[in-house]
């Protein structure tokens, strides 16, 4: 009876200790489990303040690294970039979320995707590496992206999953880019009529649109081919330097070829536009007709063979940009503001 009792009492222990093993095993599994699974989406970095740096590398090498320095944000060469688009990556930072795992049957053909074609793109918080995002193709339904995650306590996620942006549908891919040409700043002028010590306009296709404005003191003196106007209505020079608050171009140069950016830098521009700002360094802009092979009615109400809507600008770092003839209208056309010009000679 006692030999029984004793049998069934190491029974009864070895399965409570097999119980026990069991329920350590599930336990420790599930815990790892949720370890992974948050390793491989926890792609959102709350504090989008802190971020100090965005590198970017695209799927064809091109690389751009954006840094934040007193609040201003720059490329690695300390050239200003448009703050709009730092704006829209740091939204995703602070909003991505997981959409949802792979199917069995695509993974390996998205792992193997991912492998060569991606956009690299890493986050460093206060001037440490954070996180890196590996960005594939869109998810199968366009609204959401496929995507690994890399950082340094749980290493390079195994596969990719789809991520998404909260209260967004759409692609999160288009927000990161390399091309430099596209983060340039837009900004050409800025100033309040203050600001202003003098502004020139050139016109090579019409020298008596030509006419200058220079600041001495509290007075102004307009000037067209070296003469005076006789009268000046001084509210009408504040209302034209007033143009000048907030002028941008439209685009950065994306068609032309150095071939043919040099050929058009050799060409006579239409108007050079000159704007020097008080205790700084004057501004030049030559401004080149796009020609066209549809004549169309030009701001002088004239036919001509130009594209009366875009014109080509070169910075005077001799780089071009595209901008609209409704933008720099207002600063060419000197005799809407001043009727005198044309009638001196």
């Amino acid at each position: 009876m006692k030999k029984r009792y004793v049998k069934r009492t190491l029974v009864l222990v070895v399965l409570l200790l097999l119980l026990a093993l069991l329920a350590w095993l599930a336990i420790s599994l599930i815990r790892q489990r949720g370890k992974s699974d948050a390793g491989s989406f926890d792609f959102a970095i709350q504090d989008t303040t802190a971020i100090s740096a965005i590198e970017i590398r695209d799927a064809f090498g091109k690389t751009i690294t954006l840094t934040k320095k007193n609040g201003i944000w720059t490329d690695e060469n300390g050239k200003c970039v448009e703050a709009q688009n730092i704006s829209l990556i740091l939204d995703v930072a602070k909003n991505i979320e997981f959409k949802g795992y792979l199917g069995d049957s695509s993974k390996k053909k998205l792992v193997n995707l991912m492998s060569t074609q991606h956009i690299r793109v890493r986050f460093y918080v206060d001037g440490e590496w954070e996180k890196t995002w590996y960005i594939g193709p869109p998810s199968q339904d366009h609204y959401g992206q496929i995507m690994l995650l890399e950082t340094e306590d749980n290493g390079k996620s195994k596969d990719p999953v789809m991520m998404r942006i909260r209260g967004f549908k759409g692609f999160i891919s288009p927000r990161f880019f390399a091309d430099r040409k596209k983060w340039m700043c837009t900004s050409l002028f800025s100033y309040t009529q203050d600001q202003i010590e003098s502004v020139e306009v050139m016109n090579q296709e019409n020298a008596k649109l030509s006419f200058k404005i220079q600041r001495n003191g509290k007075r102004f003196s307009v000037t067209s081919l070296g003469k005076s106007l006789p009268f000046l209505d001084t509210a009408n020079v504040y209302r034209y330097l007033q143009e000048y608050r907030n002028i941008h171009f439209n685009m950065a140069n994306m068609e032309l070829n150095k071939r043919q950016c040099d050929s058009l830098l050799r060409s006579p521009f239409y108007c050079r536009l000159t704007v020097k700002p008080w205790g700084g360094k004057a501004i030049n802009l030559r401004l080149y007709r796009i020609k066209s092979e549809e004549a169309q009615r030009n701001e002088m109400g004239e036919m001509a063979y130009w594209d009366m809507n875009m014109l080509w600008a070169a910075l005077p770092s001799g780089e071009l940009v595209k901008c609209q003839y409704f933008v720099f209208n207002p600063l060419l056309m000197g005799q809407i503001y001043f009727p005198g010009i044309v009638e001196l000679k």
